[in-house]
């Protein structure tokens, strides 16, 4: 069974859409479910203007039966509330002479939104992007490269969540750094629930403390700040992946999921880069054993889970380092895409402060959309009920003892170094 997904839609066109095909039938799914996570990417301190004209909200149009997937194809549409002033501007028809004239007198009367963008934005895809594809309005390009989009990917992690929910498979994340403030692990009293109710889902309370005076700080600056977000995934079994070729590793389809993320500009997994300053011995995790139940125990999860590129039954940990926002209120100098000359300011549109909260529960859908596919090669079964069967039989055999090696094996080795 092939599980991908597709979105579609702009910034502020009338809807986004998304399209996941691939999901086995019998899984429960609701709207209601889904717009948790629509809820929950939209929040978080130092959000911008947009977040309170849209609500978002997922409309399943296809794939789903009296609250139960079907095994076809699931299709979400989320409304753009903001489309109503963007009519003309983002038209899909051709515009007549009449709409032309008009769109160009709001223009020439500066409606902002009518003239089009030549000033192009450091850090963002304006440039590229237009050079790229031959045009001479930005426009074309911020359209579908703004984050936007990613509420159709938080629409399609909920529908990926709910078959890895309905395995006992839990998925999660929270702020871990603002603006160069990180949390203390000995510092990180907050429950699930409270650092999810929390101004930036951050479960140091004195960190967090810290991290918004650096927002308001960037506010006041008329700048931006980045930060890392966690996403830790609890109950997957061992043995998802390969390391036989490099585009059957867990980690390599994780790693991508997200560094895809508009922002991210760095992905690690457990220790990540610190595991570059310290001893092997201070590394690696020693395994324990067995346990009671016949699970494998590691000492520790310094490696976030993965090993070769395959789940160890650990949980996985992977975080996403995210830039500051690029749209600055007191924009930067660029140049100008038409004349190629410098220009004092850069384009600005309304623009977030800064978004690591909302980038973790992006984080947490694309964490979920990359782990399906690699379930479902294990698992396999077209309904939930026999993927149940058979992932609880491949936990039976991870859990069962092993067969001795047959005489005239050797403990040692060569070690796999070059």
């Amino acid at each position: 069974m092939v599980f991908r997904f597709l979105t579609a839609g702009e910034s502020h066109g009338p809807e986004l859409g998304v399209i996941v095909e691939g999901m086995p039938a019998g899984v429960p799914l609701t709207e209601a479910a889904l717009e948790i996570d629509m809820r929950r990417r939209q929040g978080g301190y130092g959000r911008g203007a947009r977040q309170t004209i849209e609500q978002d909200r997922a409309r399943i149009r296809s794939g789903v039966r009296h609250g139960e997937t079907l095994g076809s194809p699931i299709f979400l549409l989320i409304d753009n509330r903001d489309w109503e002033n963007w009519t003309s501007v983002m038209q899909v028809a051709p515009l007549s002479a009449d709409e032309a004239a008009a769109l160009a007198a709001a223009a020439a009367e500066g409606t902002k939104r009518a003239i089009p963008v030549t000033r192009v934005r450091p850090g963002h895809a304006d440039l590229a992007g237009a050079l790229k594809y031959g045009f001479d309005d930005v426009r074309n390009v911020l359209e579908r490269a703004s984050a936007r989009e990613t509420a159709a990917r938080v629409a399609a992690g909920g529908v990926a969540k709910a078959l890895l929910n309905a395995l006992g498979i839990e998925i999660w994340s929270f702020t871990a750094e603002v603006g160069g403030v990180a949390v203390d692990p000995a510092n990180c009293t907050r429950t699930r629930d409270e650092a999810e109710a929390s101004p930036l889902r951050c479960p140091d309370p004195a960190a967090e403390e810290r991290m918004v005076a650096r927002i308001d700080e960037a506010r006041e600056a008329g700048n931006t700040v980045g930060g890392i977000f966690e996403v830790v995934v609890k109950g997957l079994p061992m043995g998802l992946g390969s390391y036989v070729h490099w585009d059957r590793r867990l980690d390599t389809a994780l790693a991508a999921a997200i560094a895809s993320i508009q922002s991210v500009k760095g992905v690690e997994f457990g220790l990540g880069f610190e595991q570059t300053r310290i001893f092997g011995s201070e590394v690696h995790d020693v395994i324990e054993g067995r346990s009671p139940d016949g699970s494998w125990v590691h000492r520790t999860n310094r490696a976030g889970g993965l090993t070769g590129g395959v789940s160890n039954g650990e949980p996985i940990v992977v975080r996403g380092a995210v830039k500051p926002i690029s749209t600055l209120a007191r924009p930067l100098p660029s140049a100008d895409l038409i004349t190629g000359e410098k220009v004092e300011k850069a384009h600005y549109e309304r623009s977030d402060i800064s978004v690591v909260p909302a980038a973790g529960v992006i984080g947490e859908a694309m964490v979920a959309l990359a782990i399906v596919p690699f379930l479902l090669e294990k698992t396999g079964g077209d309904s939930l009920t026999e993927i149940q069967t058979n992932l609880a039989a491949l936990r039976a055999r991870s859990a069962a003892p092993r067969t001795a090696p047959s005489a005239g094996g050797t403990s040692a080795g060569s070690g796999g170094d070059d």
